[in-house]
């Protein structure tokens, strides 16, 4: 009998994915940490301040942080 795995997203999937659910008039930033191999991203709405992502090995990780920290204004 098989087994159906969902196959894990590739980093550039992910961040598609994100893409798609940030609204279009949100600010978004992405920054490589200088002299390190870790990404950190800022997401939010236009008007507002936003809460940075902790440090990611990932760009589509960082940028996921901060989304989900600051997609609370929404509510």
């Amino acid at each position: 009998m098989g087994h159906n795995y969902a196959r894990p997203l590739t980093p550039g999937q992910k961040l598609e994915r994100l893409l798609e659910r940030i609204p279009p008039a949100w600010q978004i930033r992405i920054e490589r940490q200088a002299g390190e191999a870790t990404w950190r991203a800022l997401a939010h709405p236009p008007g507002q301040d936003g809460q940075w992502s902790d440090p990611a090995a990932d760009p589509a990780d960082a940028l996921e942080d901060s989304w989900r920290r600051n997609r609370t204004v929404l509510a």
